[in-house]
């Protein structure tokens, strides 16, 4: 045979081998990684789920503070009193408008906000992932998408209690459910982040008043507070 036959099947040869071999390469890079992502996941979901819940957290803080500082949320809009002739107070009303305003308000900026954080912002370093301190924060990013889910919810509570001799305490509490759908390579996973949160509170001199006619924003104590109403003005 001639010799430039066997220089052409040598060269096929060596070709087929680096084929082999990168297939080989890549198949055990794709193993590792697989590897790696089953090992980590736990860990990268729990510190997702951590830097989720902080930036809601935040969220969340910043869009009721800003709601205060703007005189949306005051105690004088939300409540009114009831007294008798000698200036004790018999009754406290709810401005039940003002409420359903607010927490509709308050939601909606909340979930805006939720929506509009970029996954750079809650991105977690890869290095953090290994429990190294020496490694932590390096390393390049893996980035953590999140989106607010439709069963989000705030809602109005009333807590009433003893702030001395002859004097009760008057808070009013912002509850906010925020459920957001966490977005990580290859999986997703999702959380509810609670918060109570004290708008507005005050001290009434006297006595309990008799009456407190007030409706909770949430739709499943709507038949309790309507017992306890009539029960109060009966």
């Amino acid at each position: 045979m001639r010799p430039g036959f066997f220089y052409y099947r040598r060269r096929m040869d060596r070709r087929a081998a680096v084929r082999i071999l990168l297939l080989f390469l890549i198949s055990l890079v794709l193993f590792v990684i697989l590897y790696a992502t089953a090992q980590l996941r736990p860990l990268l979901e729990s510190l997702a789920v951590t830097r989720v819940s902080n930036t809601v957290n935040r969220i969340v803080a910043e869009a009721v503070d800003e709601a205060i500082q703007q005189g949306d949320i005051s105690y004088e809009q939300l409540i009114s009193f009831e007294k008798d002739t000698e200036g004790r107070v018999t009754a406290v009303h709810s401005n039940m408008a003002a409420f359903n305003r607010l927490q509709t308000d308050i939601l909606d900026i909340i979930l805006t906000r939720v929506d509009q954080v970029s996954a750079r912002e809650i991105s977690i370093p890869v290095g953090t992932l290994t429990g190294t301190a020496l490694l932590a924060g390096r390393g390049p990013r893996i980035n953590v998408r999140m989106e607010s889910v439709g069963s989000s919810s705030a809602r109005f509570e009333n807590a009433f209690s003893s702030a001395g001799i002859n004097q009760t305490k008057h808070q009013i509490i912002l509850n906010i459910d925020v459920t957001v759908s966490i977005l990580l390579p290859g999986f997703t996973t999702a959380t509810k982040i609670s918060n109570a949160v004290t708008v507005a509170e005050t001290i009434i001199v006297g006595t309990v008043p008799d009456t407190y006619t007030y409706f909770s924003t949430s739709p499943e104590t709507y038949e309790e507070d309507l017992k306890d109403y009539i029960l109060n003005n009966g």
